[in-house]
């Protein structure tokens, strides 16, 4: 492991995305054993992308993870796929993780309201009543976290959940992660947690393999801290860990 360090931001890198991801995972269970020593039980936030695969393994793995206390949530989810859609990222993260650990609670966004707007003031609710001691997330290639495009990114944002239209390139993403076979298959308008609804966790565990995330994670240690690309808020955050492998980690 090669570790660096951007601001307030620890960035390890590893040889292979299962390295990577095995190490992630071993750091938020300790995390998790951290949190319910001190707790009855733990709110985590996750992401739902083919690069949280290797870690999402791994984690589900650990015998020492109390899943019985976990509360789990997620970030973001497409508008106007139908409810059993293998591409909505619940039933990506139910397939992933959910459905296989015996959870204390899930909560789905798409069970949160019929409409955008009550889905993001019920989920917003849930946050404050449950707030996230962990998130553990990636980063778009064009630097988003969640589905904070950098056009609708705002780092001092009200809301705790919104409505946003996506960037073409965040939609492009989803062709090149197999998950749509087409621009024109993938939702124009998504549901998201907003910048400050991610960081006002505990801490935070970013996992990021891939070549086609180089430039993104190049942005992300090297850049200018600002909603141009939306995932530099980790350098503010002062418990955020950036996970890369080799490819990932070229541009630094």
């Amino acid at each position: 492991m090669i570790g660096k360090k951007y601001d307030e931001l620890d960035v390890r890198i590893y040889g292979s995305p299962r390295e990577m991801g095995q190490a992630a995972a071993l750091d938020i269970a300790e995390a998790v054993r951290e949190v319910l020593g001190r707790k009855e039980e733990c709110c985590m936030i996750f992401a739902a992308a083919p690069s949280q695969n290797e870690m999402l393994e791994a984690l589900q793995k650990d015998a020492s993870v109390e899943w019985g206390r976990i509360r789990a949530f997620h970030m973001d989810e497409y508008c106007g796929l139908v409810p059993d859609a293998p591409q909505t990222f619940g039933n990506f993260l139910e397939k992933a993780l959910f459905a296989k650990v015996p959870l204390k609670a899930v909560h789905y966004l798409r069970d949160a309201g019929t409409s955008p707007e009550e889905i993001c003031g019920n989920y917003a609710e849930l946050l404050e009543r449950y707030p996230a001691d962990i998130v553990c997330l990636g980063i778009g290639e064009n630097g988003h976290i969640a589905f904070n495009d950098p056009p609708v990114a705002d780092f001092g944002d009200p809301k705790l959940v919104k409505l946003v239209e996506l960037d073409p390139l965040c939609r492009r993403q989803q062709v090149n992660d197999g998950c749509f076979c087409s621009l024109e298959e993938v939702p124009a308008y998504a549901v998201t947690l907003t910048v400050p609804a991610l960081c006002r966790a505990e801490k935070m565990f970013c996992v990021v393999p891939g070549a086609r995330k180089a430039a993104a994670v190049r942005d992300t240690c090297k850049g200018e801290v600002g909603e141009k690309c939306p995932a530099t808020a980790l350098r503010l955050h002062g418990a955020a860990v950036l996970y890369l492998d080799g490819d990932s980690a070229a541009g630094l």
